[in-house]
Parts: C-alpha cells; structure tokens; sequence
C-alpha cells in the first residue's frame, strides 16, 4: 500500500496522519502506530463474510453407483482456458468424466480466441487437486486454478448476482461485501474524490472504469474510485461487466442506510435510540464534537484534537464499514461507535459524550456493533485505544469472549474472537429480546414503548 493509501485509510478511521517532523507534536502517537499499521489490510471487507477465508477441509458426500454405499466425495471450484473451437470443451468435460467427476455447473467467460470455464465440480474424495489439474491439462486447459468450494457456492450464478443485488439496495454498505462475494479472494480499497491534507486525489477513472489483468477500477458512486485486486487469477470481462453493475445500482439509488431503530431505557428511567448513521448525520455528530472535552477526543483519535472533525466524513461513509448513532429525545447524538472493515480483523471504535458517561451506553454500542460483524461473517473484532482507558477496555471484557492484548508504548490493541462466543450468552441475548417484546424490521430490532 502506497504512503498515500495509507494517509487515507489514517484519516477514514479517525486518526491524524503521521507526523512530518521529528519531535514534532504527533511524533509520540507514529511510534505507536508503526508496527501496527504495517499489517493493516486496507479498506477491505471481511473476507468471512464472502468466501475469502481458507478453503474448507471437510468433505461433502455423494451417492455411489446403483444405490451403493454414499462415497465420500469432495466439492471443488476450477476455472481453466481452453481453445475456442468445436470440441475443445468437450474433451475437458471427458477427461474429467474419466475421474468420476460429477460438473454441477459451467459458467463460461468468452476472450476472443480462447474460453475461461468455470466449474463447480464434485470429486471422489481421494482425487486431489493437482490430480484433477493434471486431467485437465491433458484435455487442453492451460492457467488453471483450482480451490476447495462449499455449499454456499452450489447457488446458481443468477440467483446469486440477484440476491446481492438485493443486499446492496438496502444498505448502501453492503457493495464492498457485495463485490467481495461477488469475485471470490480479492482486496478492495476505496479512494475518496476529494483528498485530505497532504494526500494527493485518486488518479481519474472514466465512467466505465478500467480492467488491467488482476485489477480493476471503478468510479465510485460518490466520485472516488474502488480499487479491486485478485492475485494470481485475473478478472474476466463477464466480472468487470457483473461489478461495474452493482457499482452502478448503488449510484442510482443515492445515499441510504437501513432506518429501524432500538429503543434503550437507561438506569436513570431516561429512553434513547440506537440507529444506524451515514454522512447525513454529519452536522449532529459535529455538534456532539463541540461538547466533548479534550481528554475524551484525545482517547478516542489517539491524538491532537483540533481537527477532528475532518476525520467523521470517512468515518461516517458507509464505503468503510456502519455506524451507529445514540440519540437523546430531543434528537441530540451523544455516542457513535463504528465497526470499520479492514480484512478478517474488522475494527470496532466508540465515542460517548462526557456528560452520558458511566451509563452503559458504550457497552450497548459495542454489543450491537459485535453482532453485526457476526452478521457479516466477521471472525474478530479489535479495537486500539489506550492503556488509560479504563472505559474501552471494561467493555470489551464485558463482552465475554476470548480477548487478544497487544501494547506498544502506551497504545493498547485488544482483538476479541467472535467465532468462540459463547452458546450461552447468545441464548440469553435472545431470551432478553423476547422478554423485552423486541421484533425484527429492516435489519434492526425496535423496542415496544410499554
């Protein structure tokens, strides 16, 4: 990632970018971020959610001949390039054919002279992939690419582009996770039109955007750009086409986040709402800025606090992650918490205002932002912060999951695993919805006033 990238990616979650001098006043907060920032993924999605983790090992099963015993047997997907010619397809279908290999789908990506296939394919279990490789290439397919598949990927490629539509509709923050699962293993990165000091603009992309072998960019909705990387295996003309769909749905339908909200009653008796935010919420959360303190500003930006405000536009765009906003009754946000997609470690991030402090409304927050990133298949959540904040740090403990500490110099990182979240505590979240009278609508739960 390039010293620009990262600037960017700096300022999307909230904290000031490096300092440009020694000894300078940002100085003491770049030491503590070094190490940290270098494993950093970029704005990518988490790669749970849409079939980007490691192949699964188990094996699916399939019926032996004439009502036998069912064979163990194993699901695989593979895409391989054969001539464009009369019967070069199927001599490949034979080949494999002759490994009692059963095709469960075909999709073909035309390239002029030659053909990209893609299979889904159930194998006798004790045929391996370099097996399967070798069939392939002695019935003509070159450059291919073979991964173990799963259930989720027997959904016929209709059905599936159909369905991601639909997710993208409702929830302007689902095109990264749409893309992702769109187009397998891949990193996104999205570049904003109008650059932050010191970061030069995104280069310009023209309207249909651009394919160059195992990257492809495309115009933002909002003027940026996305960046989409495959390593290994290039897109093909059919992927940029379904992409540069989906991009183009979601700038026809503007700006728009699920709005069903959570009615929270405080310890006090005092009733709040939790709903999700987007960019036009900017102004309230500004507002809310003004009335923190300096201390609360610093422990949340990790920083000089003086231009803050400059970081809620990235933070608040749905292009890296959702937000939920705390609002009073008279309609005042006095707490946002952001759950920021970056890879397979999703970033989870509060601030509450001073004077709603100590009333649990932070670990409110962070439980509602946790399950969402179960909801998108995320595998952790971390949050950096500092070793002073006593706050932060009770409420990631009070989500009783195992946690992860990392400290450099005063900067804390604590990784919580959510896929060991304990059976018990989610029966007991679900008992307390039911006994609350809670009911599903648009994505979030809505409390019935008694």
């Amino acid at each position: 990632m390039s010293r620009d990238m990262s600037d960017v990616a700096r300022d999307r979650h909230g904290r000031p970018p490096r300092g440009r001098t020694r000894g300078g006043p940002t100085s003491r907060f770049t030491a503590a971020f070094h190490s940290w920032w270098a494993r950093r993924h970029g704005h990518a999605p988490p790669a749970s959610d849409t079939g980007g983790g490691p192949p699964p090992a188990a094996a699916g099963a399939g019926a032996g001949a004439g009502g036998s015993t069912p064979a163990r047997s194993t699901l695989w997907r593979m895409r391989t390039t054969v001539r464009d010619e009369p019967g070069a397809l199927a001599s490949l279908c034979t080949a494999l054919a002759g490994e009692s290999v059963d095709i469960l789908s075909l999709q073909t990506h035309p390239l002029g002279r030659a053909t990209v296939d893609e299979f889904l394919l159930r194998a006798p279990a004790d045929l391996s992939g370099t097996g399967l490789t070798a069939a392939v290439a002695g019935a003509g397919g070159t450059d291919t690419w073979i991964e173990r598949a799963d259930a989720h990927d027997l959904v016929d490629a209709p059905t599936r582009m159909l369905g991601l539509a639909a997710r993208t509709a409702l929830d302007a923050s689902e095109l990264p996770l749409a893309l992702r699962q769109l187009l397998g293993r891949c990193t996104i990165r999205s570049l904003p039109a109008v650059p932050g000091a010191g970061r030069r603009a995104p280069e310009g992309v023209p309207v249909e955007g651009t394919l160059e072998d195992t990257v492809m960019r495309l115009r933002a909705p909002e003027g940026g750009v996305i960046t989409v990387e495959r390593p290994y295996l290039p897109f093909t003309p059919t992927e940029f086409a379904r992409a540069r769909a989906l991009v183009e749905l979601d700038a026809r339908l503007g700006p728009r986040v699920p709005r069903g909200q959570d009615v929270l009653t405080l310890p006090e008796g005092s009733d709040i709402t939790v709903r999700r935010a987007d960019t036009g919420d900017l102004e309230a959360a500004r507002a809310m800025h003004e009335r923190c303190s300096p201390e609360t500003l610093r422990l949340r930006y990790h920083g000089p606090v003086g231009d803050v405000d400059r970081y809620l536009n990235h933070l608040l765009s749905p292009r890296f992650g959702r937000t939920l906003a705390v609002r009073t009754a008279s309609g005042q946000i006095v707490g946002l918490g952001h759950l920021l997609w970056d890879g397979d470690e999703t970033e989870v991030a509060l601030l509450v205002e001073d004077a709603w402090q100590r009333r649990g409304i932070g670990g409110k927050l962070l439980a509602r932002l946790v399950a969402m990133a179960g909801e998108a298949g995320c595998a952790h959540v971390y949050a950096v912060t500092q070793a002073s904040n006593t706050g932060m740090v009770a409420a990631m403990r009070g989500l009783e999951l195992p946690l992860d500490y990392q400290i450099e110099e005063g900067t804390l990182v604590i990784t919580a695993r959510l896929d060991q979240r304990p059976a018990r505590r989610a029966q007991e979240e679900r008992v307390e919805r039911e006994e609350h009278g809670e009911q599903e609508h648009g994505g979030s739960r809505i409390g019935r006033r008694s």
